[in-house]
């Protein structure tokens, strides 16, 4: 896992940042290699550097997890991003998109664990790996809609697909 520090040394890292802080999780649909993953490290501290709010700078900091996760954390006691900011953080991971040729800002996929291995699959292919027995309720998925770093921080990221909204995808009988 790299973690990513942006800005001077008065911008945190992500685990320096408050519970509330605003969370923004983005899949990558394939795992990225070292190289690609330092790239994303550094385009996007630098882009956190200069990341603003109607001329205020935003106190922000990331973290690049499991060779596929991009996540952004925003402290708002400082300030709250507004529309603009948030349009400029996404065209900047569409540019690590294009720039790496994955797909990041996709949120439909059901991210999960197949033993150490992490996987993605549409909705319906992961009810259809469901019905069949390939996956089941203890099937730890990745929950990509946590708007909250304490949410990640206590499992609510990464836990059992019964525990989550993914349940959904579940035949009535999952475990």
């Amino acid at each position: 896992m790299a973690s990513g520090q942006a800005g001077a040394a008065s911008q945190p890292s992500v685990r320096n940042l408050p519970d509330d802080a605003r969370l923004w999780i983005f899949g990558a649909n394939r795992p990225l290699a070292a190289e690609e993953a330092s790239r994303v490290d550094e385009e996007t501290a630098r882009f956190l550097e200069g990341w603003a709010t109607h001329g205020e700078e935003l106190l922000a900091a990331f973290d690049w997890r499991y060779d596929h996760f991009l996540i952004i954390a925003l402290d708002e006691r400082r300030a709250a991003a507004s529309g603009c900011s948030i349009d400029a953080l996404m065209d900047h991971v569409r540019q690590l998109e294009r720039e790496l040729g994955v797909n990041l800002v996709d949120g439909s996929p059901v991210w999960y664990r197949d033993g150490e291995e992490i996987r993605f699959a549409s909705r319906r292919k992961f009810r259809e790996l469901a019905t069949s027995g390939d996956v089941s309720g203890r099937t730890v998925v990745f929950d990509l809609t946590v708007q909250r770093l304490g949410e990640l921080r206590t499992g609510r990221w990464e836990l059992p697909a019964t525990s989550s909204w993914h349940r959904q995808l579940l035949p009535s009988e999952a475990d």
